[in-house]
């Protein structure tokens, strides 16, 4: 079943033919290629040959849709893998298309599919060579670089794949391109043919940070058709293989560069402090602090773990998907303040075990003298104190550490500290408190899961917190404890997971509220 009026492709293959006539074209026809895919079990064929026969008869009395009919005969054909393929259930529907728009630049509607689609058919052709193939990922792995009078262009990372290279090479000695991106919530559809420019390694990354290999395409012409498409779909299973969303340079800030030198530079790991069983602080030195640029509490530091965990090339590894697009660099937020008793070259950082690069570091032995490359300093998270001014901060478990680098340049008597945590990270209290003893009287801690936790002397430790001057709660944190606090300043702080985060800013609904994204 196809859209008869605004299919581009069954306008070129059939267009003008009457209700049941039969084109014929032959064993010598038209050079076509095509894609069989069954999304729910992630199985996909390319082929390629020629149009032999093709006929269209209506399937409504609109004739807005037909049921299309395509002899092809197969010269080639090959089976690929189920990466990047995102399980759906298709459900079959008539077409039945209410508007085209084919003007540039796109209209809102196309730019919220884009938004929102983890797939997009590509078809390329060089010489008496043509390919259709998909590409997949999260939703929104295409990103929009420009969408004005000046030019609408796209780009999308290219995974690790089988390494035929059949799209590419065809892109490369001809660079024109068909793309259908389906909305199979609404059965809209937009069709873009387009120019495209291929660019890899530091081209690459430069336009998409992270990534090695990616494809610009310049839209030439496009057509938003509004429930043009044959078919909806109940969404599956992501694939395990999917890496995420890379963001243009103008969406995220990114410290994948160096920052004063173009020479590699390194960290060295120098001291480990394990704080509780997944929570550890670690001390480093750069090799040319005056090379690296000076960080600022608030920001992060970008470290590469690829010499150390990267494994090469593998066409699938079902054990770790992720790890086959995996660039090894991980952004850790700096939880030592700018001076202090750390040399000049020195910084910290606090994390929690949660990966392969961070569990590497809790198995490193230090005296191994582990050194990575410092990709660089970035982002700001500085919290700002005005006179008299008592400033709110709100963390989350380990969301703490911004907070951390900045304490020695606050008036602790002017932070109120709001501080959900679980019982099972109460060493990291423990170990906050102690390296900031003014700080306790201020804060508002809330911890939860302590009916899970039995463990010798906690309820000693938890004493010794509320005798500090902590006011502590064994539960998790309620609206009524940040609504309608008095004497505060108007801007509120956060770092928090993204649930957390979500209740706050509903709490905090009229308040000025300055938080960090740090799902880098």
């Amino acid at each position: 079943m196809v859209d008869r009026g605004h299919d581009p492709v069954v306008e070129i293959l059939l267009g003008g033919q009457q209700d049941g006539e039969v084109l014929q074209e032959g064993r010598d026809g038209r050079i076509m290629s095509a894609l069989g895919i069954h999304l729910a079990s992630r199985n996909r064929i390319k082929l390629w040959g020629r149009m032999i026969a093709g006929a269209l008869s209506s399937a409504d009395k609109t004739e807005a849709a037909a049921e299309a009919q395509l002899v092809l005969g197969i010269t080639q054909s090959l089976g690929n893998c189920p990466k990047y393929l995102n399980k759906k259930n298709i459900i079959p529907r008539v077409p039945r298309p209410k508007g085209m728009f084919g003007t540039l630049p796109l209209p809102d509607q196309a730019l919220q599919l884009l938004a929102k689609a983890d797939l997009f058919f590509m078809s390329s052709h060089y010489d008496s060579i043509m390919g259709t193939n998909h590409r997949g990922g999260e939703n929104g792995f295409v990103r929009v670089i420009s969408n004005d009078a000046s030019g609408t262009t796209l780009v999308y990372p290219e995974f690790s794949g089988n390494r035929l290279y059949q799209t590419l090479g065809n892109l490369y000695e001809n660079p024109r391109t068909g793309l259908v991106f389906p909305d199979f919530d609404t059965g809209d559809v937009l069709y873009v043919t387009g120019t495209t420019e291929i660019k890899i390694g530091s081209e690459a990354a430069a336009i998409l940070p992270r990534s090695n290999l990616v494809v610009k395409i310049h839209v030439v012409a496009a057509r938003f058709v509004k429930e043009g498409l044959s078919f909806r779909a109940e969404a599956g299973e992501m694939s395990p293989y999917n890496p995420p969303v890379r963001f243009l340079p103008t969406e995220r800030k990114s410290a994948d560069t160096q920052t004063n030198d173009s020479r590699v530079l390194h960290a060295r790991l120098l001291a480990r402090d394990i704080l509780t069983p997944t929570i550890a602080r670690f001390k480093f030195s750069i090799d040319d602090p005056q090379a690296a640029g000076r960080w600022k509490p608030g920001q992060y530091v970008a470290l590469s773990f690829e010499d150390e965990l990267s494994l090469g090339y593998s066409h699938m590894r079902d054990d770790d998907p992720k790890s086959l697009n995996d660039d090894y660099v991980r952004t850790f937020t700096i939880s030592s303040s700018s001076g202090g008793k750390l040399q000049p070259d020195d910084f910290e950082i606090t994390i929690r075990n949660v990966g392969v690069v961070t569990d590497l570091l809790f198995r490193q032995n230090v005296r191994a003298g582990l050194e990575v490359p410092l990709k660089g300093f970035g982002g700001s998270f500085a919290v700002t104190q005005g006179p008299e001014e008592t400033v709110p901060f709100v963390a989350g478990g380990i969301g703490i550490t911004p907070l951390l680098a900045q304490l020695p340049e606050l008036d602790l008597k002017r932070v109120r500290l709001f501080w959900s945590i679980s019982i099972h990270d109460i060493g990291l209290m423990k170990d906050v408190f102690k390296r900031f003893p003014s700080l306790p009287p201020s804060s508002y801690i809330f911890i939860s899961r302590v009916r899970d936790h039995s463990a010798t002397g906690t309820e000693k430790v938890l004493d010794e917190f509320q005798a500090s001057g902590a006011h502590i709660n064994s539960r998790r944190m309620l609206a009524s404890d940040v609504e309608g606090q008095e004497g505060l300043s108007s801007t509120w702080y956060l770092c928090t997971g993204i649930a957390l985060r979500k209740s706050l800013l509903g709490w905090l609904a009229g308040k000025k509220v300055v938080y960090e994204d740090f799902n880098y």
